[in-house]
C-alpha cells in the first residue's frame, strides 16, 4: 500500500488506541457484481463522540452498491467523462498516483483485473462516479453500519470470533494484484461484499475523522484523538478494526490517490 507522509499522524492515533491493550471465487455474473442492496434502518454506535455529539447516530433506510466499484465500471466512466481521464488530472483533484498503474487513459493494461476494484482513485472522482449514477458515496455512519455487519449477524461487533476474523483480515498485506469482487469472502447479512479484507473505502465525510476544528489549536477540537489519549473515548477499545479505519480516514486528503483505497456508492 502506498502510504502519504501524513498517515504518520494516524499510526500515532492507532497506537494510543491500542494502549490498553496491544493486539491484534468469482462473481456469478455481472448482474450480480451491479446489484445493488436494500439496508435496513438501525442504529449507528460511532467509535468517538464528542460532548455535544449523539453517543448513538440513526440510519434510515438506504441502499448500497453490493460489491466495491470494478475497474471496467470506472474505465466506462472516464471514456464517458473525459475530464476524469488520467491525461487529465487536475492536480487539487487528484494527486500524481491518480490511476498510475492502468496502461493508458482508455486501457487497464494486463496487469489489472478488470472485475477487481478500482483503486488510485481520488475523493473527488469517487464523487464525480456516483454523482453520475444519481448515487453518492456512503457516509462513515452507513459504511460502518453495514461493515458491522457478518454473514450470519446484523451486529457481529460482540462476537469474538467475528472479530478475530476482521483482525486477520487487516493484518494481511495488500494483493499486488487484487482479486475479483465478491470472489473472495462470503457476503454479510444484507448481501454486501467485500466490506473488509480487500480494500479501504472512501466515504463522503471521511475527513471529519480525526478533528472537529481545524488545528490542534483550536479550542474545538477533540483532543482525545491524539496519541496518549487513545481509546479513552471509545466506544469499543477493543475493536482494533475500528481503530485502523478510523486512523486510516484521518490520514486522507481528498486529492490522495492511493493503491488499495477504492469505494463504492449509495442511494
Amino acid at each position: 500500500m502506498r502510504v502519504k507522509p501524513s498517515i504518520l499522524l494516524s499510526l500515532c492515533v492507532f497506537l494510543g488506541a491500542l494502549s490498553p491493550l496491544i493486539v491484534q471465487g468469482q462473481a456469478s455474473s455481472t448482474k450480480k457484481k451491479t446489484k445493488f442492496v436494500s439496508i435496513p434502518r438501525g442504529v449507528y454506535k460511532p467509535l468517538f463522540t464528542g460532548k455535544n455529539e449523539p453517543k448513538k447516530v440513526k440510519v434510515k433506510r438506504f441502499k448500497m452498491d453490493a460489491f466495491p466499484v470494478r475497474a471496467e465500471e470506472f474505465l466506462d466512466f472516464v471514456t464517458k467523462n473525459p475530464k476524469w481521464r488520467r491525461s487529465n488530472r487536475k492536480s487539487i483533484f487528484a494527486d500524481k498516483g491518480y490511476l498510475s498503474k492502468w496502461k493508458s487513459d482508455l486501457e487497464l493494461g494486463s496487469a489489472i483485473n478488470p472485475s477487481s476494484p478500482v483503486v488510485e482513485v481520488s475523493w473527488f472522482a469517487a464523487k464525480a462516479f456516483c454523482k453520475a449514477k444519481k448515487k453518492r458515496l456512503p457516509t462513515v455512519s452507513q459504511w460502518e453500519y453495514v461493515a458491522a455487519a457478518s454473514d450470519t449477524k446484523r451486529y457481529a461487533m460482540e462476537d469474538a470470533a467475528y472479530k478475530e476474523k476482521l483482525i486477520k483480515w487487516y493484518s494481511k498485506p495488500t494483493e499486488q494484484n487484487l482479486p475479483e469482487v465478491g470472489s473472495t469472502y462470503p457476503a454479510n447479512i444484507y448481501g454486501v461484499h467485500d466490506m473488509h479484507g480487500v480494500i479501504w473505502e472512501w466515504t463522503l465525510d471521511f475527513n471529519t475523522a480525526l478533528v472537529t476544528g481545524e488545528s490542534r489549536g483550536d479550542s474545538a477540537l477533540n483532543k482525545q484523538l491524539y496519541c496518549g489519549a487513545g481509546s479513552a473515548g471509545a466506544s469499543d477499545f477493543k475493536d482494533y478494526t475500528a481503530f485502523m479505519r478510523y486512523a486510516f480516514r484521518s490520514s486522507l486528503r481528498a486529492d490522495f490517490s492511493v493503491a488499495s483505497l477504492g469505494f463504492r456508492c449509495v442511494k
